[in-house]
């Protein structure tokens, strides 16, 4: 049993990790594309990579009844989520961006309780209390609650996100992670391809650097990322337990962001990520107790 937990945490850790690349290289990306022109390229080259070790493992599609299924999950975790995502990182920098991303385990937690029954302790409701304590310091540090475009369009894809985990909790019981990653981003490419006409001349003129960030981004942000999200939401015991791994996110990012771009996080920030962290590594060792 501790080797099986180990491992969940393993591959959450792998995936929080590239998630946390996604908000600078998204910023590459945004140099020569669009952001729906963004979203779609990167998942046009993650869905050729699936198609590819589909067809080395003779991978077949899903069965024709649960394909409304997938088309549901990627719309909520690939095609909503991005564009979303995408359009906040236009105005906000990736600390704050990945800081308001939080809320997404948060919902989930309480999705989870709500529909799966999922036992959740006094010490794991106090950590999401304190999580979400540090989300108000960000829209409240200056006195006054003020939303920027890009705070909205963050809190869009948190909870696009945190629905997309409550498919996956389902979808694995009858398929592997692998297939259930590969079905959701096949379908949320589908619902991508809206946004084809205008992002046919971006991609003609795009620099090579913004092609190796997309490309990037639907490589290791899109199909190891999501694969490996996957996998470790069939190996742990809760969907929250794996879903509180995204409170790392803030801190990674920012550290990328200070590293590759100079970004230097606020006061606000720091305090609010203070917080968004105890609650994480209160919600572990609170729902192990």
């Amino acid at each position: 049993m501790e080797k099986k937990r180990n491992l969940y945490i393993i591959y959450a850790g792998v995936a929080t990790v590239f998630w946390a690349t996604a908000f600078l290289f998204t910023q590459y990306a945004q140099e020569s594309f669009s952001s729906q022109g963004a979203g779609l390229v990167r998942y046009l080259i993650a869905t050729a990579a699936i198609l590819a070790v589909m067809a080395a493992k003779k991978i077949g599609p899903p069965k024709l009844k649960d394909v409304p299924k997938f088309l549901l999950s990627g719309f909520v975790g690939f095609a909503c989520y991005v564009t979303a995502f995408n359009l906040s990182a236009q105005t906000i920098n990736a600390a704050t961006s990945s800081v308001l991303a939080q809320t997404g385990p948060i919902l989930t937690a309480i999705f989870s309780c709500v529909f799966f029954h999922e036992k959740i302790l006094l010490r794991g409701w106090l950590a999401i209390g304190m999580a979400f304590a540090g989300i108000l310091v960000l829209a409240l540090w200056n006195g006054t609650f003020s939303v920027k475009p890009g705070v909205l369009w963050m809190l869009v894809a948190a909870v696009s996100l945190s629905i997309y985990n409550l498919t996956q909790r389902m979808y694995i019981r009858d398929y592997t992670p692998f297939q259930v990653t590969a079905y959701s981003i096949i379908g949320g490419t589908v619902l991508l391809l809206v946004f084809l006409p205008d992002a046919i001349p971006e991609m003609k003129t795009a620099t090579a650097a913004s092609w190796g960030a997309v490309a990037y981004l639907g490589v290791f942000c899109g199909v190891v990322a999501y694969v490996s999200w996957t996998k470790a939401f069939s190996l742990a015991e809760r969907t929250s337990d794996v879903s509180n791994f995204m409170f790392a996110q803030p801190l990674l990012a920012s550290l990328i962001g200070f590293f590759a771009k100079g970004e230097v996080p606020g006061i606000e920030t720091v305090l609010g990520g203070i917080l968004i962290l105890g609650g994480m590594f209160l919600f572990q060792t609170g729902q192990k107790s």
